[in-house]
């Protein structure tokens, strides 16, 4: 099975989620590539059994090309976090943008988000999988979200949830 993990991050937090579900993936898998949005194009999920997609909730919602400013600006100003080092350029919405149509290929989406009731945070992982959907993916799990807290650091216990939910993912897609 060839896995293809394609994540926007701001901070690190959606990055290191997604270098643990590649970590994950890898023990049923036979490859899985991990790419920054910045570094997709199409072409990225050629051949790809089953494509997993994430990234940070900003303002409810997938970033934006002005959200993404915001975040550089306000690490810039106030020094802490740091940015990721792929964290300019083209988004996740840009990426689904130049997206075709996928007919049938196996998908998960999932986010990063502050910790408070997502009626509040909002979820990057439901306009992810709204894009999946219109681009002929199959989910195969529930778009699931990973938690921050205020100062924007994966709470504990993150890690553990990522192997859970890859685990379930990886067992769900190769059924």
């Amino acid at each position: 099975m060839k896995v293809v993990i394609i994540y926007e991050s701001m901070y690190g937090n959606t990055h290191h989620v997604a270098e643990k579900i590649a970590e994950v993936a890898l023990e049923s898998a036979d490859l899985v590539e991990l790419i920054a949005v910045s570094h997709a194009v199409p072409d990225s999920i050629d051949g790809a059994d089953l494509v997993v997609v994430g990234g940070p909730t900003h303002i409810h919602s997938l970033t934006s090309a002005a959200t993404r400013r915001d975040a550089i600006d306000h690490a810039d100003k106030y020094g802490s976090p740091s940015i990721d080092p792929d964290a300019e350029g083209p988004g996740l919405r840009d990426y689904f943008d130049s997206l075709g149509r996928v007919a049938g290929t196996k998908a998960a989406a999932f986010d990063t988000r502050f910790d408070a009731a997502a009626i509040l945070t909002g979820r990057a992982s439901k306009g992810i999988s709204q894009r999946l959907r219109k681009h002929g993916f199959n989910e195969v799990v529930p778009a699931e979200s990973f938690i921050v807290d205020k100062e924007n650091h994966l709470l504990d216990g993150q890690d553990e949830h990522a192997v859970r939910w890859t685990r379930s993912m990886m067992e769900a897609a190769s059924s």
